[in-house]
């Protein structure tokens, strides 16, 4: 059609629409890019960061949002995604947030050590470990042990031509003490006489070890050895008294007398004068029924046993009379 000028112009079509961008593609969710024009710029596409501990970085308002469902449930947020060698946490889609722009952290379950998923009653007892005699802690008890463990495999494996002669060489008696007193005391201490290495054992940890801990391997040995020694003198001279004025026949002074119950029975009777008030009594009344069980159950109508049941009796009370009050004042060494 002709214009009011008289020129004609033509008109030209409406461009095609431009296709709206997407949330994902602007970085911004929908509802807020209606908003961008106040702030005078399209906001570039930047990565998602995680809060540290639900608090909002400063200068990104989108953290903030982040950290609000974060509290809600209730999750501590320990460490960040950053692409780090450092060990992270899973990172799920919350699912009440329909533009999921923020992010929920499940903390991985940490493992737990082996004792803490066996129950406690099945855990060995360290106050129960700590009585067993060892090397570091109780060398002379430890190493005394280990001694008559030796000489009683010998008894039990040894040729019984070989062990006959050793015991006839380290007994007490009466013949030996009167030709080689010294070798007689020394090796008798050092077997057993019925090759029960075990139950000794159990004593020598409850009336042997204690007393070392306390005082130390060096006093343990003397203490140890001197009831030893004392009460074989004790009991062994009026034998060879009795035999030289012919009360006795001279078939009494060959008898086998090996062992080391003087020995642990002396340290019994210091560990017992240590004790106070009604402890002091129970263990005076229990070491005397020791020493009267084993008379028992021995052969109570036999010398030999009446000469064994003398000695324990002297072992224990130089023990209890002579050697606890002395030590009674001695400190705990220190370890």
């Amino acid at each position: 059609m002709p214009s009011h000028s008289g020129r004609m112009s033509l008109r030209e079509p409406d461009p095609a629409p431009r296709p709206a961008r997407s949330a994902a593609a602007t970085g911004t969710p929908r509802k807020w890019r209606s908003l961008t024009w106040l702030r005078g710029r399209t906001p570039a596409v930047q990565p998602v960061s995680v809060p540290m501990a639900g608090k909002p970085e400063p200068g990104n308002p989108g953290t903030a949002t982040a950290a609000a469902p974060a509290r809600a449930a209730g999750t501590q947020l320990v460490e960040i995604i950053d692409g780090s060698s450092r060990p992270t946490a899973t990172a799920v889609l919350t699912k009440n947030d329909p533009a999921a722009s923020s992010l929920e952290l499940v903390q991985p379950v940490p493992r737990l050590p082996f004792l803490a998923a066996v129950p406690a009653s099945w855990r060995p007892k360290r106050a129960w470990l700590s009585l067993v005699p060892s090397p570091r802690a109780t060398p002379f008890t430890f190493g005394y042990l280990v001694l008559l463990l030796g000489t009683s495999l010998l008894l039990r494996f040894g040729s019984s031509k070989l062990t006959d002669k050793l015991l006839a060489v380290s007994s007490t008696d009466a013949h030996n003490m009167a030709r080689h007193p010294l070798t007689a005391l020394l090796t008798s201490a050092f077997w057993i006489a019925d090759g029960g290495w075990l139950p000794y054992a159990v004593i020598f940890a409850i009336a042997v070890a204690p007393f070392e801990r306390r005082f130390g391997g060096l006093r343990t040995a003397l203490v140890f050895f001197s009831g030893h020694v004392l009460a074989t003198i004790a009991t062994e001279l009026p034998v060879m008294a009795l035999i030289h004025t012919d009360v006795l026949p001279h078939s009494a002074g060959r008898w086998l007398d090996i062992g080391v119950s003087y020995g642990f029975l002396t340290t019994a009777g210091v560990l017992v004068a240590l004790l106070r008030g009604k402890a002091r009594i129970a263990g005076i009344v229990a070491l005397e029924l020791f020493v009267i069980g084993v008379y028992v159950t021995d052969d109570p109508a036999s010398l030999a046993s009446v000469v064994t049941v003398l000695g324990h009796a002297c072992a224990a009370h130089f023990g209890l009379l002579v050697w606890g009050p002395r030590l009674r004042s001695v400190p705990r060494i220190a370890r």
